[in-house]
This record gives C-alpha cells, structure tokens and sequence, in this order.
C-alpha cells in the first residue's frame, strides 16, 4: 500500500533540488557582490535558521566557502592566463589588500600569486621544444566500453560549469544516489577556440550503471566506447588550457593518430571540496578514430 507520506516524497525532493538550484545559480551570478545569508534564505524560501545547513549537507560546504572558493579559482585562471596587475586581480576577488590576498591564494595554492603565474602547473605545458621529453607529460592511450551517464546541460564558460555540478548533486543527495566513489565526468561539446564563452555547451556528470534511475532535470548522456588519449593532469582546474594546447599543438599532430568525431571529456578523480587546488587530479580524455587495419 502507497501512503500519502511515500507519494509526497518525490515533490519534496523536487521543491529541494529547485529552492537550491535558485540559490546556486544566483551566487554564481553574483560571485563579485557580498552574500547575504538571509537573503540567500529567502531566495530558497526556507528557514534563515535552517537553510544552510541544508545547502552545507548536500554541496559539502558552506555558502562562505562556495564564494571563496569561486573566486580564488577565477584569480589563478586569470594569473595564467593574462598579464591583469595581481592587485587589480586581487581587488576582483573581493580581497581589501594585496598582502590579504597572497596570504589567502598561499593557503589554497601552496605558492603566492606572483611565484604562481611563473611556476603554476600551467607552465608544465609549454610548446614542443626541440629534444623535449614528451614522456614527461602522462599520456596512456585507453580502450573505453560506452558509458553512460547522467547528466545536468550547461551552457557557458567551461569554467563555470561546477555551477551544473551544484545543481547534479542538488539532484542526487536527496534521492540518495550519491555513492562513496561516484565517478563524476565533465563532456564538452564545443570547440572554446570557435564558439564564444556564453555559448559553450558542456554537460556535468555521473557515470551510472543500467539500473541507475534517470528523472528529470537529469539527462541521459553516452560516451562512446573506442580509444581514447588520456592525458593526467594534476593542478587547479583553471591550468588545464596549457594542457589542451599541448595535447592538440604537440602530442596529435605528432602522433600519427587523428581525433574522433565525439566530444572530449574530463574525469575529476577528486573533489574541489575537500582538496587543495594543487593536488585536483583530472584525467582529460581525447577520443580518438581506431587504428587502420595494416
């Protein structure tokens, strides 16, 4: 016998994963303005008593964490990747003095801004040079099965898709499909070389079996089984072009092997979360067309 209790179960999950879909989607809109935890509160229309205990249990940390979090990974993307003055990319990050945010990037990244942007992990990628070990870079090629997936679309800068992922455990912790191990996959669909920021498509996802159940907002995704380039990254996520550069300018061309008609992926081997951003381990994956028969 189905009880009035086991029918309203799947609409409170529901009315959850969309009152903390608000809320995520409306710090990432406003990661460079002060949070309001009340304010917060009324967005997901829940207690100002109880809500972030709520949002801390299913995302794994808390509201001043996200914030924190978001924008240090946006300095280091901006340290690697353009000659902005570090006081100008501290100001951005909402911090009041320089010193306060060397303290702060220190502490998350192991090294201060300056010694970063020459020394980060995004140096470990430079262009092919004449007599330069490639085998230093850790690239296996893999035989995959298909995979399928569950997946929550983004479409924005592939940065900012941990905003996609927000919502995907928005979704999984109160259905309780969140396992001790879930192996969580970012597809990208669009080449970020042609296709202007706002416009990227990519997909936050979890590897899932046969039996796995998929409601909406989740979307069946599949990653099609053959060979796969894949190239292990270790470093903060914002790094990662210098390796993409390198694996499509140096190791491809070189290799005698041409890419395949599907979307590269990445694999994250650990979490943002609860690791330092210099020990995040990503294996990027680069499908690729089989082998002609000799």
């Amino acid at each position: 016998m189905i009880t009035m209790d086991a029918m309203h179960k799947p609409a409170l999950r529901t009315d959850y994963q969309d009152r903390l879909s608000r809320v995520t989607d409306y710090i990432y809109d406003h990661i460079d303005e002060e949070l309001d935890l009340e304010h917060l509160a009324g967005i997901a229309c829940l207690s100002p008593y109880h809500w972030h205990r709520v949002y801390q249990a299913v995302l794994g940390e808390t509201v001043v964490d996200t914030v924190k979090r978001l924008r240090l990974q946006r300095a280091a993307a901006e340290l690697a990747h353009s000659r902005a003055p570090i006081g100008k990319i501290a100001t951005r990050a909402g911090y009041g003095s320089e010193p306060a945010f060397n303290r702060s990037f220190r502490e998350a990244f192991g090294m201060p801004p300056g010694r970063f942007r020459r020394e980060g992990s995004h140096t470990r990628f430079t262009r092919h040079e004449a007599g330069k070990d490639d085998d230093m870079h850790a690239l296996a090629i893999r035989e995959l099965p298909p995979l399928r997936v569950a997946a929550i679309e983004h479409e924005g800068p592939y940065l900012e898709i941990g905003r996609a992922f927000d919502r995907l455990f928005g979704v999984l912790v109160p259905r309780g499909l969140v396992r001790a191990q879930p192996r969580l996959v970012g597809i990208y669909l669009d080449d970020p070389t042609a296709v202007p920021q706002a416009k990227l498509r990519s997909r936050a996802g979890l590897i899932i079996d046969n039996a796995f159940p998929i409601e909406a907002p989740l979307g069946l995704a599949t990653i099609l089984a053959g060979p796969y380039a894949v190239l292990s990254h270790q470093g903060p996520y914002a790094d990662m072009k210098p390796a993409y550069d390198w694996l499509f300018g140096d190791w491809l061309v070189q290799s005698g092997r041409e890419a395949a008609d599907a979307p590269v992926f990445e694999e994250y081997l650990n979490s943002p979360r609860d690791t330092p951003p210099t020990e995040l381990r990503t294996d990027i994956h680069l499908p690729l067309r089989p082998k002609a028969a000799s």
